[in-house]
């Protein structure tokens, strides 16, 4: 497999963690759109809601997501990535879509953990919670269509890549 593969869930599901071991696992070169349009932009994306609003931000990164598209990549994406249905449409034509899916709960743990507010901003401007189960409910048919594969995602990161290498490569894994 040399076509990119493409990890899309919820904001602390684990994309850039898993995909980072994954890349180094597979010896594919790792893209996180988040850090690629900061690193590109010098803004966050805080900074860039701000300035130019979600739509702004939105075209942002479907324009990173085209940039790091390639052979051998593992791209984390932007948790609401798939909102646009031309983003879900390249990355399901382009390579293989892997949907890291959490439970509200646990991704509210995680969040908590680890609450990067400067690079994820309030998207509802409602409490975690509130906002967790809404944004959940508001993508989860997104993610779905996008996926090539529905993983579970609330497991170790280990356990998470082990189980992405058994849909990759059923034979290899076993």
């Amino acid at each position: 497999m040399t076509q990119p593969i493409f990890m899309v869930g919820a904001r602390g599901c684990g994309k850039t963690t898993v995909g980072q071991a994954l890349s180094q696992i597979l010896g594919y070169e790792f893209s996180d759109t988040d850090q690629t349009l900061l690193q590109v932009s010098g803004l966050s994306v805080a900074q860039i809601v701000e300035k130019e609003g979600w739509s702004g931000f939105r075209d942002r990164e479907s324009g990173i997501l085209q940039a790091v598209s390639g052979k051998n990549k593992v791209i984390a994406t932007g948790g609401g990535i798939v909102l646009s249905a031309a983003n879900r449409q390249f990355m399901r034509s382009q390579g293989c879509v892997i949907y890291l899916k959490v439970p509200a709960n646990e991704l509210l743990r995680r969040l908590k953990a680890f609450p990067e507010e400067h690079q994820r901003p309030s998207l509802t401007g409602r409490a975690m919670t509130d906002e967790i189960e809404q944004v959940l409910a508001q993508r989860e048919a997104l993610y779905q269509e996008a996926a090539h594969h529905v993983l579970d995602a609330s497991r170790t990161p280990d356990d998470v890549v082990f189980a992405i290498l058994q849909q990759l490569h059923p034979s290899a894994a076993s």
